[in-house]
């Protein structure tokens, strides 16, 4: 037999340690090389771990167990064919009625012993093959249903009684839900706990103040309505907004260079290069991969640059390098429906531009009253380095750049 160790991969200097999430396969599995075997959580990504040699695989840890980096979470016998696997799937129908009455949610149990029901004897309707709450439940009403024999007796009032109740009779008591169908409990992944533990140390340390202001979309939305076809022709993917706010952000981090810059301790670091980070929503939490050189990039650059980064951090393949570094952050609530926020600044950056939803609202222009599809803008930023007359000129150049995008081409 040729055991060959399934351990916890290194994943850079800052970590230590995570969380096995899921398996992609059961013990006793035959595996492929190079097959995907389980997730794991850390305070940074979530990775993959592979199968470095195919046969049979043997789980040594649980789901939601904390590992270490090195440890061995799984041995493959390299020598198991796939026929071996064979016989281990036959006593599966046998355990199937077991694993009915012994795999029971709590509600489920209770509902059994209030109700006399079996829930081996039970069809389940849920995930699997489980039984469910509401399928003991039918089986009692199947069950109790038969009784009633013939017709009920008339109950005759005696003539003490009084002619009518003087109150409604109080319906039976229903059974009280078991915490388990009120709450439920886990553990915060590591993910979630560094999400939650930068926001706050954001708020603790930064003197964080808010300035607002509102961009009139038409401008943007012309043009991409008026190039699109001919931009996915040649890109294979469509022209969003998100590159429009980028390249704004760019140049008016060149015109104020302040914003551009971050606090070490007593120092102020001014940074000169334009790496814009972009907030992204995933299952497990909001990440910021970060897109590189954008004044470098044309608009194409920029959404290929976007949509990869996006599509790598919801599949759970991002890396630390997308993640680090990053001068400014731009986050859309607008694609949630968000009319407004006060984002919180990712530090150490100073400053963080919030998107919101596009409304069509009335304006006044030149004196009168038109409909524009709107949108407001949301500048947080660290006030022990910006003051706000900064933060307000870099909120306004965003502005004119979206109202006219023509500035953007000449740098403006």
């Amino acid at each position: 037999m040729a055991l060959l160790e399934v351990k916890i991969p290194p994943m850079g200097e800052s970590i230590s340690s995570g969380v096995l999430s899921k398996w992609h396969v059961k013990d006793g599995d035959i595996v492929k090389k190079d097959q995907p075997l389980f997730e794991l959580e850390t305070d940074k990504i979530t990775s993959e771990g592979t199968a470095e040699a195919a046969g049979k695989i043997s789980l040594k840890v649980a789901v939601g167990t904390e590992v270490k980096i090195g440890q061995a979470v799984a041995s493959i016998d390299s020598s198991a064919s796939a026929g071996s696997a064979a016989p281990a799937a036959a006593p599966a129908a046998e355990s199937k009625s077991a694993a009915k009455s012994t795999e029971q949610s709590p509600a489920v149990r209770r509902v059994a012993a209030e109700t006399g029901i079996d829930p081996a004897t039970v069809d389940g309707s849920g995930k699997g093959g489980r039984v469910t709450k509401g399928d003991v439940l039918a089986a009692a009403e199947g069950k109790s249903a038969p009784a009633p024999t013939g017709p009920a007796p008339l109950a005759i009032p005696s003539r003490t009684a009084a002619p009518f109740p003087t109150s409604t009779p109080a319906a039976a008591p229903a059974p009280a839900a078991s915490s388990g169908d009120r709450q439920t409990r886990k553990k915060m992944t590591p993910l979630r706990q560094k999400i939650a533990q930068r926001l706050v140390q954001a708020q603790h340390q930064a003197a964080m103040l808010t300035t607002f202001n509102e961009v009139d979309m038409s401008a943007v939305m012309d043009l991409r309505k008026k190039y699109q076809d001919d931009f996915v022709k040649k890109n294979g993917f469509k022209l969003g907004f998100m590159s429009f706010f980028t390249k704004a952000v760019v140049n008016a981090l060149q015109e104020i260079p302040g914003i551009n810059a971050q606090i070490d301790g007593d120092t102020i670091v001014q940074n000169n290069y334009y790496d814009i980070g972009v907030a992204v929503s995933t299952e497990k939490g909001l990440m910021v991969p970060v897109i590189r050189n954008c004044d470098q990039l044309n608009m194409a650059g920029i959404e290929k640059g976007i949509a990869d980064v996006a599509k790598k951090a919801r599949d759970g393949k991002i890396t630390l390098a997308d993640l680090d570094g990053g001068v400014f952050t731009i986050t859309n609530g607008g694609t949630f429906g968000s009319m407004l926020s006060t984002p919180i600044i990712n530090a150490p950056q100073s400053a963080i531009l919030g998107l919101h939803a596009i409304n069509d609202r009335p304006v006044a222009v030149n004196g009168q009253v038109v409909i524009r599809p709107m949108m407001y803008l949301a500048l947080s930023y660290d006030h022990r380095l910006v003051d706000g007359k900064e933060a307000v000129t870099f909120l306004v150049k965003v502005k004119q750049a979206i109202e006219d995008p023509a500035r953007l081409l000449l740098s403006v």
